[in-house]
């Protein structure tokens, strides 16, 4: 058994050995006034799941965390939390392997997919988030290979517990940027990592397929195209693959 990680000064760890969801018991003990910086992390979860309800197979040998942040900021801004978790993947991939972020929030090392990540925020009737879940499941010791994964896994490699002790480090210092500096630092940081400017890409919205040129993201994390019919701007889709 690997010891425990070291965590950041005011951060807390919640460690399970199996859990349904992470997003869930996190959601729990958020809504009984647990403060930022717990973070729920199970060995195994029964019912993980990604974006759009997919299922995130989760059997033992991964990392599956879920953090409590109270960002006091009004809910349009909740989503810039999911840039902020995808930096933090990326800042603990080893050195020599290749780190592509893909928007919203999706992190390839050497062109597989190695992280998943799911905010689930708790609006407050004024308009302001009470908390936001950051869910952040990370391969470790090996790459699930599923028919509905549009991209192969990639696993990083070494101990579960030596991965979560750089993961909740990176996140604490990339929530702690976000609030001194705004999300263009944010943004500006996550553009370095994207794929390149005026590559083809396919967005599928709902039963549409959008195809365009990758024009970026704009100050409120929305994705920015070139399409035929001239730009649009993209809040909510997902980003499919390069075009051919």
């Amino acid at each position: 058994m690997n010891p425990a990680p070291v965590l950041p000064d005011g951060w807390r760890l919640v460690a399970l050995d199996c859990v349904s969801s992470t997003n869930d018991e996190a959601a729990r003990l958020a809504d009984d006034g647990a403060p930022e910086g717990t973070i729920v992390w199970a060995r195994e979860q029964t019912g993980g799941r990604g974006r759009r309800g997919r299922r995130w197979a989760s059997p033992v040998g991964n990392l599956y965390t879920s953090t409590i942040l109270r960002p006091d900021c009004p809910a349009a801004r909740a989503a810039e939390l999911g840039f902020v978790a995808a930096l933090a993947v990326a800042d603990i991939v080893p050195a020599g392997r290749t780190v592509r972020l893909k928007w919203p929030n999706d992190v390839l090392v050497d062109g597989g997919k190695v992280a998943g990540i799911l905010l689930e925020s708790a609006i407050a009737q004024t308009g302001m988030v009470q908390h936001v879940i950051a869910g952040i499941g990370v391969n470790v010791g090996f790459a699930p290979q599923l028919p509905e994964m549009r991209y192969p896994g990639a696993a990083l490699g070494g101990s579960v517990e030596a991965t979560l002790g750089k993961l909740v480090a990176a996140l604490a210092a990339r929530v702690t940027g976000w609030r001194h500096e705004g999300f263009a630092m944010v943004r500006a940081h996550w553009l370095a990592k994207a794929g390149p400017l005026g590559a083809e890409v396919d967005v599928r919205l709902g039963d549409e397929l959008v195809r365009g040129r990758f024009d970026g993201v704009d100050h409120q994390g929305a994705l920015l195209l070139k399409t035929a019919s001239g730009p649009r701007r993209i809040v909510s889709g997902e980003l499919l693959a390069r075009a051919t």
